[in-house]
Formats: structure tokens, C-alpha cells, sequence
């Protein structure tokens, strides 16, 4: 059996964690830049509010509704998800964590006499402990858990906990469940799949098996067997090493100047640095670009260097050199900039690097001094120790009007409370 936790329009109710006042309340969430929404509160869904929406087209109806804006506060969303897996280990030591606000759990070996009964301490104790609302499908297979949530999610009548143990619940699931919201059906699949009449999850294990190998390959035969009971997906409980990292970032407003863009590239290399360090990766291939506006009425420009590394290296100040050395090729003046990147490739364990036979870099020196960089921002908070080209970001940083406090991960945003 398994059960997965899914945290209810999950960046709003950590927003809500700490401003109780909001309850009942239209609140949403901005992407980057604060460009679009990417988390309602279920009055603001009420009001028509659609995601991945373009806030800027909504500022007057969002003022007239009176709608809680917030920009997105990613150190806030990852430590609560962390804080929301801790307890959901307290119930089984077997979790994949599926994404920020998901995770599997295995429930395999241990003998639970009332399944909603189950559902219903881990719905409490993530609400008692965290203070988030989370909905709990349970079932024989991650597919079908994954049906069972999202019914959990949209039906009322099961108060935020369904499960499909027997037969008869497992079919009402799969006729009451559209071939859009199977897990593992894309876009494309599902068009195909209603193009031949096979419009809900019913419908799809009721196909002849040779159909859906020539079809929808072998992956969708898997999924088959799940949707029928037969375990076929594995739990994840390590996550898979990053074969490429990346890190990208929109610009709070329009770049010309180098200087700007060199502490943007050389920020974004020491970010690459740090998620290679990470998961004990070197990496040998680096790819910087930088690209103007695609929606301005000018010229759109994208450009790209990638630059192969002699040594593989997770150091922040030889990844920072090469993509600088990368921006330098291709930097254009004149134009208005309003994005860049760097991204990492040729991923390989860091613990067996092939040096260099002409290389007159000092790799022990590199190390040391990358090790204890970390150690010091793990420690103290990112960029308490930095490059010096990375600047202050003043300029360049994205665009978060409406940024919550780090409740969770800065002393100085702590929520103090007195009496009056």
C-alpha cells in the first residue's frame, strides 16, 4: 500500500502559517519577477483567479476584491516542505519525496486495521506540527494513490482522505477520474487517447495491452498494470544525481551594463558550484547566455558560449572565470538585457577527477578553499562569503515587492511576540 501527502495550495498556506489573519481570505502567489500566479488560496480560485495567469493584466481586479498578493518566497517553501517530511517520517522510513509540496509513502510490511484511520493522523499531525493542510490518498499502487489524492483534493465528501483498497472503490475511482488527470499522461497521450474514445482512467486499462505498447509504448503498459493493481513503479528513496544543472534568473529590470551582468554570471556560476558541491559532482562542460526581452517591441537577442573545461571542477572560482570568460565572448553593448544563466554539464563524481598533465591550477589549493566557503555559508547563510566581482545584486536581483519574511531560516525575521 501507499499513501501520498499532497500539501494544499501549498506556497498560500505557508504564507498563512504565519499570518493567521489570512484565513478565509483571497491570497496568491507570484512566480519570479512577480510575473504570474502560481498559488491560489481557494477563495481567490473562487474569484476566477487562473494559474499562470499574468498578474500585471489583474492589478485593478485584484485591488477590488481585495486579493493578498505575496512574491514567492522560495527559502520559506523548501524549509516547510523539509519541516512537513520530518513528520511524514514518523509514520514510515520509506519516503520519495515526489516534489516540494508531495511525497510518497510506502506503507508496505506494516499492518494498518483502519486505512482512514491512518489518512486521518497523518492529515492531523501534519496540521498539528505545521500548521498545513494537507489532503492523503491511499492506495494498492502510486498510480492509483495518486488518483485517490486528487479525489481526496476535489470531492468534499471525503474531507480531504480517500482511499481505493477494494475492488469496487478502485473501479469508482478509475470511471470517476478523466484520462487528463492519470498520472503520466501528457498532453499529447491525452489528446490521442480521447481522439480514440478512451476518456477516463476506466477506459484506458479496459484497452487491449498490444494497442497501448504500440501506442503509448511500454511506459503506458506499466502504467496499465498499476491502474490495475499491480505495483509496477518503484519508490524512489534517493533522489538521482542532476546529469546538467542550471541556474537562470530574470532580471528585476532591463540590463545594459557589463558590469551588472558580470555580478549576475559570476553569481549564477557560484550558485552551479554550490548544487555540484551538493551532490559530490564535478562538472567539465559550462554554458553562459544572456538574452534581451522576447516580449519588447526591439529585436529579440539570445547568446551563447559554451566553453569545455580542461579539468572537471565543482570550485565556484574557476566556474566563475569560465563564465565570464564565456560573457565576455559574447556580450553585445547597446543591448537591454533582461535575463542570463549558466549551466553546467558533463556531470561526473567528484571523487575521481582526471586532472590536467599541462594544467598550472592549484586544485588543492581550489578545493580547500571551495570546501570552506561552503562549510561558512552553510553555516551562516548564502553569500556570507562571496566573490568579489558577485556584488551586491542590487540592480540586477528579481523583482519581489510583496517578499514574506524568512521566518523559518533567518534570525532577523523570527516572529517575535509580546503582550500588550
Amino acid at each position: 500500500m501507499y499513501a501520498l501527502v499532497d500539501a494544499n495550495n501549498f506556497y498560500v498556506s505557508c504564507e498563512k502559517v504565519f499570518k493567521p489573519a489570512l484565513e478565509g481570505k483571497a491570497v496568491i502567489v507570484l512566480s519570479n519577477n512577480d510575473g504570474c500566479i502560481i498559488s491560489r488560496s481557494n477563495e481567490a480560485k473562487a474569484l476566477g483567479l487562473k494559474m499562470a495567469e499574468p498578474a500585471f493584466n489583474k492589478k485593478q481586479y485584484l485591488k477590488e476584491n481585495n486579493v493578498h498578493v505575496f512574491s514567492s518566497n522560495y527559502a520559506l517553501y523548501g524549509d516547510m516542505s523539509n519541516r512537513i517530511i520530518r513528520v511524514l517520517e514518523t509514520f514510515t522510513p520509506r519516503i520519495e519525496v515526489y516534489s516540494i509540496d508531495e511525497s510518497f509513502l510506502d506503507l508496505t510490511g506494516f499492518k494498518y486495521d483502519n486505512l482512514e484511520k491512518l489518512g486521518s493522523e497523518i492529515k492531523r499531525t501534519v496540521k498539528q506540527y505545521i500548521g498545513i493542510d494537507v489532503s492523503v490518498g491511499i492506495s494498492k499502487t502510486k498510480a492509483l494513490a495518486k488518483i485517490a489524492n486528487k479525489l481526496a483534493k476535489t470531492n468534499e465528501l471525503y474531507e480531504g482522505i480517500c482511499v481505493l483498497n477494494t475492488k469496487r472503490e478502485i473501479d469508482c475511482g478509475l470511471r470517476n477520474t478523466l484520462i487528463s488527470d492519470v498520472w503520466g499522461i501528457g498532453k499529447q497521450y491525452r489528446k490521442f487517447l480521447q481522439a480514440n474514445n478512451i476518456l477516463n482512467a476506466n477506459d484506458f486499462i479496459s484497452t487491449n495491452d498490444n494497442w497501448i505498447r504500440k501506442y503509448i509504448t511500454v511506459v503506458g503498459l506499466r502504467l496499465k498494470k498499476e491502474l490495475q493493481g499491480t505495483s509496477c513503479i518503484p519508490l524512489e528513496t534517493m533522489l538521482p544525481a542532476k546529469k546538467a544543472i542550471a541556474t537562470t534568473r530574470g532580471f528585476g529590470k532591463i540590463i545594459t551594463n557589463v558590469i551588472y551582468l558580470k555580478e549576475a554570471v559570476s553569481t549564477y556560476a557560484t550558485r552551479c558550484s554550490e548544487k555540484l558541491r551538493a551532490q559530490n559532482s564535478v562538472a567539465n562542460i559550462l554554458t553562459v547566455f544572456i538574452h534581451t526581452d522576447p516580449f519588447s517591441k526591439d529585436k529579440y537577442e539570445y547568446l551563447s558560449k559554451t566553453i569545455h573545461l580542461d579539468v572537471s571542477t565543482n570550485s565556484q572560482i574557476e566556474l566563475a572565470k569560465f563564465a565570464l570568460k564565456g560573457l565576455k565572448m559574447i556580450f553585445i553593448d547597446g543591448l537591454r538585457y533582461k535575463k542570463a544563466g549558466v549551466i553546467v554539464d558533463g556531470l561526473e563524481s567528484a571523487n575521481n577527477i582526471q586532472t590536467g598533465l599541462y594544467s598550472n591550477c592549484d586544485f588543492k589549493a581550489q578545493k580547500q578553499i571551495s570546501e570552506a566557503s561552503f562549510r561558512i555559508n552553510q553555516k551562516y547563510g548564502r553569500d556570507t562569503l562571496k566573490l568579489a566581482i558577485q556584488g551586491d545584486g542590487k540592480e540586477w536581483k528579481l523583482k519581489q515587492e510583496m517578499l514574506s519574511g524568512k521566518y523559518t531560516t533567518q534570525w532577523n525575521d523570527i516572529i517575535k511576540v509580546t503582550s500588550t
